[in-house]
Parts: structure tokens; C-alpha cells; sequence
């Protein structure tokens, strides 16, 4: 894999510019400003304006999420932002490895390729390959809404292993998990970024400030973790040996550091 990015993404809407600053300061890794489901269709042009005007400090990324291609807005959004200084762009409705290619080439912004459709699932190896993505994230409800499926855990989880495999055989880093609906539910926001995290997602979307501390807590290791990662790497020998009445071997250490490169690093 490559190196992980930013672990918490918050999406501000972009028709809402006086929440820009305050996206920016709520302590999320990164913000992406909003132009596709955050923003009314009356309200797109005046969405797409605002971006000229984005007071945002260096210190955090910013990425724009378009709207999806062959949209009514897609090409004037992509004419906007090849001037813009961004971290990268997020791609809705993710299908078309080359027509993604395309798209990164145009705008000279790394690709975030949400996969949010059966389509998009079908095509996820190859769109985790495409030139000029690098990352994938997961569009749980609009998957869910596009198969007629649940939005349970159960009913996805063939979709988020696939997005999963999908990354690693790219080499790209571990993929973003979709937001969770409830603002208010701490508990159950921790809980989602946990059940993500142990099938291999390293990152979690948020779509209010008051998700990011929870979300953060979900997906960092447990204090149990992090112990038993520290106890299996204090034995450096090479061999296999008995530890805590398990085995130790070659995988299992791998596996404690990737344990401990979860850990958040103090800002």
C-alpha cells in the first residue's frame, strides 16, 4: 500500500461558504467541499462560484467532490477547478476506468473514485489500476439505493471486502468508508469506524463535525491492540515462537505493526 492519507474526510456543502472556515477548523484530516448531493440543483452555479473565494489555510487538504460525469454540471465544474489548488478531487458514481483516466488527466488533481453503484463495483480493480486515482472510498447508501438492497452491514460487506481487495492489488491506500447517518448516535459512529476498520478500510467519511472525535476513536487500534502489538514486536527473533499461549511468526508481527501505524500521531 501506499502511504495512508488523511483518516477522517468532512464534507462541508459548497453552497454553504460560511461553514468553510469552520469545516476547516473542526479538526478533521481533510475537508471536501461539497458540489454533488450537499448541494440543490438550484443551487449548483452559486456553489461552483464559491470555490474561487475559499479562505482555507494550507494545513489541511481540500478536495471538491464533482458531480458525477455526464452530468448537466460536470463540464463546467472541471473547466473551474483544473485552476484551483486542491489535493485532489472525489469522483461520484465511479464506472469508467478510462474515462476516469481522462478526467485526472484534465483537471491535474489525484482522483478519489467513490464506488457507489454495481457497475462501479464491477469495475473496482480496475478503477483502483486507473492512472491518476488514488485512493477508493465506498458510497454505502447510494449502493444500497442502486441494488435495492439493505443498508446493513450483512447485506454490503461483499461490497466492502471487494473495494478492499480492489485497493490492495492497486497498492493504493486502504479505502475511505462511507458516512453514517446519525449525528447525534457517538456510540454507533465509533462502532461503524471499528467494523470498517477490521475488514481493511483506513478512513472514514463525516458529514457533521460532532462525528469526526468518534469516528477517529473507531478507527484507531483499542488499548488491548496496542499492547499485544507491542508485546509480539518486542520479540525480534526471526523464528516462530509461543507468546500469550499463540503462536508468533513472521505474518503475525507484520500484522502488530500495521496495529501500531493505526495509532494517531499527536499533533
Amino acid at each position: 500500500m501506499v502511504s495512508a492519507g488523511p483518516a477522517i474526510l468532512l464534507f462541508v456543502p459548497a453552497d454553504r461558504p460560511d461553514r468553510f472556515r469552520r469545516a476547516v477548523e473542526a479538526g478533521a484530516d481533510a475537508v471536501i467541499i461539497d458540489l454533488e448531493d450537499a448541494a440543490a440543483a438550484t443551487a449548483k452555479e452559486q456553489a461552483l462560484a464559491n470555490l474561487a473565494h475559499i479562505p482555507l489555510p494550507d494545513r489541511v487538504p481540500l478536495f471538491v467532490r464533482i458531480n458525477a460525469i455526464g452530468s448537466a454540471w460536470h463540464e463546467a465544474e472541471i473547466s473551474s477547478l483544473a485552476v484551483l489548488r486542491l489535493a485532489g478531487v472525489m469522483l461520484p458514481k465511479a464506472e469508467d476506468p478510462a474515462a476516469i483516466e481522462t478526467l485526472a488527466a484534465r483537471l491535474g488533481h489525484p482522483v478519489i473514485a467513490l464506488i457507489e453503484t454495481a457497475a462501479g463495483l464491477a469495475a473496482a480493480r480496475a478503477i483502483a489500476a486507473a492512472e491518476g486515482v488514488t485512493r477508493l472510498a465506498f458510497g454505502s447508501i447510494d449502493y444500497a439505493a442502486d441494488l435495492d438492497c439493505a443498508h446493513t452491514r450483512e447485506a454490503l460487506l461483499t461490497a466492502r471486502a471487494e473495494i478492499v481487495l480492489a485497493s490492495r492489488l492497486a497498492r493504493r491506500a486502504a479505502p475511505i468508508d462511507g458516512i453514517t447517518i446519525s449525528i447525534d448516535d457517538a456510540d454507533l459512529i465509533t462502532d461503524d469506524a471499528r467494523y470498517a476498520a477490521s475488514l481493511g478500510f483506513g478512513a472514514k467519511l463525516c458529514i457533521h463535525p460532532k462525528q469526526i472525535g468518534p469516528a477517529a476513536a473507531g478507527l484507531a487500534p483499542s488499548e488491548a491492540e496496542i499492547a499485544w502489538a507491542n508485546r509480539v514486536l518486542a520479540h525480534t527473533t526471526d523464528r516462530a515462537e509461543k507468546l500469550d499461549g499463540t503462536m508468533v511468526d513472521a505474518p503475525v508481527r507484520r500484522r502488530a505493526a500495521a496495529v501500531l501505524r493505526r495509532v494517531p500521531r499527536p499533533n
